[in-house]
């Protein structure tokens, strides 16, 4: 028995994570900014092992106590899945400063905010596992969905520096990048958009209508997906960047080779600027 620690998890990918970990008589830390409507949503699930938290991920001083608050319940803790995030679509021209920085407060420092209050513990322990919830659109980019990318972007940078930080202290890191779930992430609980639209973004336009018709015909299960990320801790071998979903896979693939053709091309120039020897 483990005990767990999972921010965003009143809906979608993060509901059914805790659903999975309670079934299996795991205790779990569950934070989400409503914890009637989480446990509304487990439904006639055990909830005994169950310590849901409202917490505002941007507040540190918040997040330390939650920590706390699940180390005096459950007397230590072993996994940590920072799945809160939502998404946005809108021109990188049209997204206001306001907008930038409340994306980055939740996908980035609020992810900061959880490692600074965990990674004394698992260090003290020499265990622990973090696995940071990305997206393929950590690993490729498409229009519209500049800010969004530029997130979780930061999010597999800090990821990548995190996991080769504190192997040598025991603790295991891991990302795990799905493609589209059947959630409710394009729907308007989860999906933003900019307070103003410009002119001469009209692909972008016909992307978001057809990213709003999206929901319900998505590839991904986030049953499955959820099963997958207690396999990733379970197995103790997964590589760190853990894709989710066909299309995540096929899209992640043709980014590479992608990344291989430009550095290809650009190969010559490159060494052109290397200190010429005396």
């Amino acid at each position: 028995m483990s005990t767990w620690f999972v921010t965003g998890t009143s809906r979608g990918l993060g509901l059914s994570l805790v659903r999975q970990l309670l079934e299996r008589g795991e205790d779990v830390t569950a934070t989400t900014r409503s914890t009637e409507r989480l446990t509304a949503a487990l439904g006639d699930v055990d909830t005994s092992r169950l310590l849901a938290i409202a917490v505002d991920l941007t507040d540190e001083q918040a997040v330390d106590d939650a920590v706390r608050a699940t180390t005096e319940r459950f007397g230590g803790l072993d996994v940590v899945v920072n799945n809160a995030g939502y998404g946005f679509l809108a021109a990188v021209e049209e997204v206001t400063d306001a907008e930038a920085r409340e994306m980055f407060d939740v996908q980035v420092f609020g992810v900061w905010n959880v490692l600074r209050a965990v990674l004394p513990l698992f260090r003290a322990t020499r265990s622990g596992h973090v696995v940071n919830v990305s997206s393929i659109l950590g690993l490729t980019t498409f229009p519209g969905w500049g800010l969004y990318c530029a997130g979780k972007y930061a999010l597999e940078g800090l990821t990548g520096s995190l996991a080769a930080e504190v192997a040598d202290h025991g603790i295991r890191v891991n990302l795990v990048e799905p493609g589209y779930l059947r959630t409710d992430f394009l729907t308007s609980r989860s999906l933003g958009l900019p307070s103003a639209t410009r002119s001469g973004y009209e692909a972008v336009r016909e992307m978001t209508t057809a990213h709003q018709a999206m929901p319900g015909t998505q590839l991904g299960d986030p049953v499955r997906a959820a099963a997958a990320i207690i396999a990733v801790v379970e197995s103790g071998d997964a590589p760190l960047h853990q894709l989710l979903g066909s299309d995540s896979h096929g899209l992640a693939q043709a980014a590479v080779q992608a990344l291989i053709a430009e550095f290809a091309a650009g190969r010559e120039l490159a060494l052109t600027t290397d200190v010429v020897p005396a």
